[in-house]
């Protein structure tokens, strides 16, 4: 069978995607709270295995299990492979919010399905294992390599897809078939961090006369209001970044340092002797947070020397984290799409010879764990149906006909890109 009758198939089995977009929201993987992706996990463990994969599952937390699916070429060695990855965790429900139905029982209404992670993420996972299903059924054996990750985490900067480039898994190309209305997108990064002021000394309130006023004697000072000296150092920066960087497609002033939260003090009979910032700072595609975690802490240390108590008491910088929930941190590493690159021009000409238009390049405006992959040095890009306005939202909707040309296209993709030789 021709690849254009495989993609054909699409169409007249569009009641068998629904059906499986249907029963992967129907396991309820919020996060937070997390932990709860077991069952979801060994769904689509048994269904890559049913396709012939090799199953590899391992818990990154208790009852939060990656799963990775490799699927041997025929002639690995001269032949292109292909890691496809998304999520199985969607974002948080509240108790309030006024939704159709429930928000893990998918309807469809008026050429669309309604459902929680229908667009982030669960609509790219569904495409892509259908049409994993549909080469499957056609005998089509592949000649490269095919991995397909499902991962946990990335709604709450978990690191399901770092342990799985940490636990060796690689290939010539990574396709992390997120929300991003199938454009062909890149994203800047994101790290947090905490910043804290911290007194050696703890004072009495009644120490606060002589702190403030002529012949008072005693060197020191309200950690909270040194803080405030910290963020308005902290704006100053982010408005040089604003006048000082740019990124082609990115909006000017994308490179955003947020003062998110601050946390300090004892209570009212004390004179705070400790305040924490917690920051999250965004940067370019074409930036590390490396470098971006230097240019910060060394503007705030040249701020804390100009301040005569916080030269004595330097902020003190703890960045990243393996977790929103655990550790209150995360990285989001940034990701460079180059157009030129062959999986690039071949994922467009997919798009193009199924779809009749050439996809957008461009950068997303938020980000996912594509990250990981240029970060573990493997080519990578964002493809996958779906927009933001849904992502997140109550009543989170996804066009049928556009997972319907997500999943011609990416069949049509994987099936060139693991036909190409090295």
């Amino acid at each position: 069978m021709d690849l254009k009758s495989l993609v054909e198939q699409v169409n007249g089995r569009q009641s068998e995607l629904l059906e499986l977009l249907k029963a992967l929201v129907r396991f309820e993987t919020p996060a937070p709270p997390a932990r709860n992706t077991a069952e979801a996990q060994g769904y689509i463990a048994q269904y890559l295995a049913g396709l012939g994969f090799e199953i590899d599952k391992w818990d990154v937390y208790p009852g939060d299990p990656n799963v990775v699916g490799t699927l041997k070429g025929t002639h690995s060695h001269a032949h292109r492979s292909l890691i496809i990855n998304g999520h199985v965790d969607v974002a948080e429900i509240s108790e309030d919010e006024p939704w159709e139905t429930s928000p893990f029982e998918p309807i469809v209404k008026e050429g669309n399905i309604i459902g929680r992670g229908v667009a982030d993420m669960k609509g790219g996972l569904a495409g892509a294992l259908f049409a994993l299903k549909i080469l499957n059924e056609a005998g089509i054996q592949l000649p490269g390599d095919l991995i397909f990750q499902s991962v946990i985490g990335e709604e709450v900067g978990e690191a399901g897809t770092l342990q799985c480039c940490q636990r060796g898994y690689t290939a010539d190309f990574a396709l992390v078939v997120d929300t991003s209305d199938l454009h062909i997108q890149g994203q800047g990064g994101v790290i947090t961090g905490w910043i804290t002021v911290k007194s050696a000394q703890t004072f009495h309130d009644a120490m606060r006369r002589s702190m403030i006023h002529a012949g008072g004697k005693t060197f020191g000072a309200s950690a909270i209001e040194k803080m405030m000296k910290i963020i308005e150092g902290l704006n100053d920066l982010e408005r040089h970044w604003a006048i000082t960087k740019s990124y082609p497609g990115v909006l000017p002033g994308s490179n955003t340092i947020n003062p998110a939260v601050i946390e300090g003090g004892r209570h009212a009979a004390f004179i705070a002797d400790e305040c924490g910032l917690w920051v999250t700072v965004h940067y370019y595609p074409n930036e590390t947070h490396e470098y971006v975690i230097q240019e910060i802490e060394a503007h705030i240390r040249q701020v804390a020397n100009a301040d005569i108590w916080l030269r004595e008491n330097p902020p003190q910088f703890k960045w990243g984290g393996t977790s929103m929930i655990v550790d209150r941190g995360e990285i989001f590493p940034s990701l460079e799409v180059d157009p030129s690159h062959l999986a690039i021009k071949a994922l467009t000409n997919s798009h193009s010879s199924i779809l009749g238009s050439i996809p957008p390049i461009d950068v997303s405006p938020t980000v996912t764990d594509g990250g990981w992959f240029s970060h573990a040095k493997i080519p990578a890009a964002i493809y996958g149906p779906g927009n933001l306005q849904n992502a997140h939202a109550v009543n989170e909707s996804l066009s049928i006909q556009q997972l319907l040309d997500y999943t011609k296209v990416l069949l049509a993709f994987i099936y060139d890109w693991a036909h190409q030789p090295k």
